[in-house]
């Protein structure tokens, strides 16, 4: 342990702390825009500068370890000049858009001209204005907002591993870029949208489809549904000024019935049919010994991960889609019989955390339904900027409950929305159809619930011992793969592409101004705690006691895997290269 000064208080920290965070113990908050704890500590932003007692020039907070007896000032005249100066120059260049800008009142540039109380610019010289990229139908980029913090790129390369962006050019053309300048559209993007829950303002950030859902609500012509995703419920609140985690189901669905939505539908109904699916092809599996591992399919961005960089393991992949991909195919066929109502006319949105659901609903794949079976993907930010739009007020609407039959769902349909969920509802219902008997849950609570990024565990089944694994980030996913493809075995692995799974996808609300939770995995179990304490209070607890997933295998799909489930609840995966086709040539 070592002891500092800082600003005249004493603080004892353990060796190797940096001053920037040894400060935030002791509740003073050095400003910051690159830094990202444990992942991007580059010092490069020089927002962050101090005064440190002997030496001749400012220092960067993030990046200068503390010492015994180090003392430190964070507030003197010479720092704030130099932080001032440093923003000043960052809002010189910098587009002048903030009313009509994506990230207004969410962009920690623009709050910290506002903490600094930057009213003028006295730098005035060339801007650069490259093009937007919006190539890209899940994840935008305009590069004159681009601040060249390199959290995109720290992001992309150590925690995804997918090594999209890098630093190119030198001085004042220097910028954030993928290879040649291409767009995001143009190399091996898995559209899992990290890149903009780390970026400080509006330079990544997912397309805006609100438009096109304003359009369809307010079209006589057009029956228009909505379905959630599990993990929206306990991150929407968020968007309102609530606590990390925070449940609001019963808000959700009132105010997605007051922007005018036909029916409001519940994503967890079709994570119930997954499992089915999922479930019973395993077992096939497992009475035919293999091919094994079984990877699951419920993330499109470990989807497309997969079929970039190990597309050999594709033909471990399921074959059942994502629980949404499902639910629109069954919306325009079996929901549409029922209520009387012409597929053409119907529109359904649906509401993800994940901007890689956006590229998922563009696959030439999810056309089963004989319609492009979801016509639109917004994400939790988009939906609460609707709700705003719309002047709701969301923490005090009465609490409603979602539509049947589509939207009566078991609590392993609702843990989906956290790394592990997928598993352990699979397990739930495949070991009580091996066996005739309850999955111990508090065995696997124990070893595979929680956020460490690779967990395994095994479990005594009638065909004998099955390990199976769970990792969640691509970087996670390719640690896992590599230990397979080096001859260890694993019956059952599930991948989710985000980190944390759906709770910390890439279209959720962005924590930009809560200090401490830079690198931590900690809101993101908020959050997923808030999904298991949700899952005990609901009558069902495993997807085949769901009674509306009995009724519409009796009604329609006859059985898990039958002819009608292949065609519309299962889909197949493309070979992708790795590389831009600009290098290939």
């Amino acid at each position: 342990m070592v002891t500092l000064t800082i600003d005249e208080q004493k603080v004892t920290v353990p060796e190797g702390t940096s001053v920037l965070e040894a400060a935030w113990k002791i509740g003073i908050d050095i400003p910051s825009l690159c830094y990202l704890k444990g992942l991007n500590e580059v010092g490069t932003c020089r927002v962050c500068v101090v005064e440190i007692e002997g030496s001749k020039t400012l220092q960067a907070s993030c990046v200068y370890p503390v010492t015994e007896g180090l003392v430190v000032r964070t507030n003197t005249p010479k720092v704030l000049k130099a932080r001032r100066t440093a923003l000043q120059l960052l809002l010189s260049e910098h587009p002048q858009d903030c009313l009509s800008c994506y990230r207004n009142m969410n962009c920690e540039l623009q709050a910290l001209a506002h903490r600094f109380n930057i009213l003028e610019i006295p730098f005035c010289g060339e801007k650069k204005e490259p093009p937007n990229d919006d190539k890209s139908v899940a994840v935008m980029r305009e590069p004159a907002k681009c601040i060249r913090c390199r959290r995109c790129i720290a992001v992309c390369s150590e925690v995804q591993q997918a090594f999209v962006y890098s630093a190119v050019h030198r001085g004042f053309d220097s910028m954030v870029s993928p290879a040649f300048g291409l767009s995001l559209d143009d190399v091996a993007c898995i559209t899992c949208g990290q890149c903009a829950n780390v970026c400080p303002t509006a330079a990544i950030h997912e397309p805006d489809n609100t438009k096109e859902v304003w359009e369809a609500l307010h079209d006589p012509e057009k029956w228009v549904v909505v379905q959630v995703a599990p993990s929206i419920r306990v991150t929407l609140g968020e968007e309102f000024g609530l606590p990390i985690g925070s449940v609001v189901t019963g808000q959700l669905v009132a105010a997605l019935r007051r922007l005018g939505f036909d029916k409001v539908f519940d994503t967890d109904f079709t994570a119930d049919l997954t499992i089915m699916e999922e479930g019973h092809e395993f077992l096939e599996k497992l009475k035919n010994g293999g091919p094994f591992p079984h990877l699951s399919s419920c993330s499109p961005g470990w989807v497309k991960y997969c079929e970039h960089f190990y597309p050999e393991m594709l033909s471990h992949v399921s074959t059942v889609k994502s629980p949404h991909s499902m639910f629109g195919a069954l919306a325009k066929t079996y929901h549409a019989e029922k209520i009387g109502v012409d597929p053409a006319r119907m529109v359904v949105v649906s509401v993800m955390p994940c901007t890689a659901k956006k590229y998922e609903i563009n696959r030439p794949e999810m056309t089963d339904s004989g319609f492009k079976d979801v016509d639109v993907v917004i994400t939790t930010r988009e939906l609460a900027r609707m709700i705003r739009e719309a002047g709701l007020d969301f923490i005090n609407l009465p609490e409603e409950e979602f539509d049947e039959p589509l939207g009566i769902a078991s609590g392993a349909g609702l843990i989906f929305g956290a790394t592990g969920g997928v598993l352990e509802a699979a397990l739930r219902t495949i070991y009580e159809l091996e066996t005739g008997k309850e999955f111990p849950l508090p065995q696997y609570e124990q070893s595979l619930r929680g956020m460490d990024g690779l967990k395994e565990a095994e479990v005594e089944m009638p065909q004998g011992l099955i390990r199976v694994g769970i990792a969640h980030g691509t970087g996670n996913a390719k640690q896992i793969l590599e230990k397979i493809k080096a001859g260890e075995k694993y019956h059952f692995v599930e991948i989710m592409g985000c980190p944390g799974g759906c709770v910390g996808g890439g279209g959720q609300p962005i924590l930009s101004f809560r200090r401490g939770w830079e690198g931590s995995m900690d809101y993101r179990m908020d959050r997923a705690d808030s999904l298991y304490k949700a899952e005990q209070e609901l009558p069902y607890r495993k997807s085949h006691e769901n009674p509306e997933i009995k009724k519409i295998y009796r009604e329609f799909l006859g059985h898990p895997l039958s002819e009608i489930s292949h065609k519309l609840l299962h889909t197949s995966y493309t070979a992708r290269s790795r590389y831009p086709q600009k290098v290939v040539d």
